[in-house]
């Protein structure tokens, strides 16, 4: 069965980090583009960062652009997410996903299958 399932998500202070992995089964990870994508409430979900099938590009949102990073272990299954000095508007949910593409600026990320996310609240 396919599956991606994020966690490391929680209550942070602004300026504080978080961790979030993406453990993927079911599937060859090493053959996909990984993705990570935001909803936050009331808005629509949107791309966060991305990395190519052997991790070689990386893709970032404007808006997170030298805080967020993204790295994958293709003999682990794992992406991870590294998000520094978060701020309020990062607060939303966090999905992982598998592309169908290769790893592309992020507005134009299509995916199959996604994780059922992680939230992330930022707030003092």
């Amino acid at each position: 069965q396919l599956q991606l399932v994020e966690s490391g998500g929680g209550l942070v202070q602004p300026g504080g980090f978080r961790r979030l992995s993406c453990a993927t089964s079911g599937f060859t990870m090493g053959y996909y583009a990984i993705g990570w994508f935001r909803q936050a409430p009331g808005k629509e979900r949107e791309g966060v960062s991305c990395i190519s099938s052997s991790g070689g590009i990386e893709n970032y949102a404007d808006s997170v652009k030298g805080r967020f990073a993204i790295s994958r272990d293709n003999e682990k299954n794992t992406v991870t997410l590294r998000i520094n000095s978060l701020k309020p508007e990062d607060t939303a949910v966090y999905y992982c996903a598998r592309l169908l593409g290769p790893c592309t600026v992020v507005t134009g990320l299509h995916y199959d299958y996604i994780g059922q996310g992680t939230q992330v609240t930022v707030s003092s």
